[in-house]
């Protein structure tokens, strides 16, 4: 049985703000860095085969942490960014709401956004794929940690299990630095074993952007 660790990246100030990050660069604050320590001193106990990462800093940093820990060398993978959020990126969700409100609220209610913010239908694909071949990396029965962002993650796992978007929505959004475990065998593919899982549960939640 392969287990895949989808571990989102560590607060930005951009997180603080409530600012939608998309595919912009924003590292990681201290909190963030030190989120990333924390969390990975509980997943190396996982004893990781492969460590693979979004090559965005906020999360190849966050991945960063976990090798410096098992010694491992970390991958990169394009695929494995953020959702797109287009003419969005750089607002906090109040001027989002301000300057495009009808994609805000189509948004607000689950559904395609339009304009030019990635579709849901493509995130989904181009990470489940990169979430594919990041557990292609472990021998049968070994453990991947793959580093990525909210929406990514969110969306990713959704496409690998055949979830449809309302039962998604279901899901609250991953808090920084925690974690979805995903196992899977030949006879029962891709399941879900845990969600959210890691330290500062009782931190507020930003935003998955």
């Amino acid at each position: 049985m392969t287990r895949l660790i989808v571990w989102r990246h560590g607060n930005t100030d951009w997180n603080a703000a409530n600012r939608v990050q998309g595919q912009t660069d924003v590292e990681l604050n201290a909190l963030g860095r030190q989120q990333a320590v924390d969390a990975a001193e509980i997943l190396v106990k996982l004893k990781p085969d492969a460590i693979v990462a979004s090559d965005l800093k906020r999360a190849s940093d966050t991945a960063a942490a976990l090798g410096a820990l098992t010694g491992l060398s970390i991958g990169y993978d394009k695929r494995l960014r953020e959702r797109w959020f287009g003419a969005w990126q750089g607002l906090t969700m109040p001027e989002v709401a301000e300057r495009h409100p009808e994609q805000h609220a189509r948004w607000t209610a689950g559904q395609e956004v339009g304009g030019d913010v990635e579709t849901l239908e493509d995130l989904g694909k181009r990470v489940a794929d990169g979430l594919r071949d990041a557990a292609a990396e472990a021998p049968a029965g070994g453990t991947v940690v793959v580093a990525t962002h909210g929406a990514a993650a969110r969306q990713g796992i959704g496409h690998l299990l055949g979830w449809p978007v309302e039962q998604l929505r279901t899901l609250r959004a991953l808090q920084n630095c925690h974690w979805v475990e995903l196992t899977r065998d030949d006879k029962r593919g891709w399941q879900l074993a845990a969600y959210n899982v890691g330290p500062f549960s009782d931190r507020p939640v930003p935003p998955p952007v």
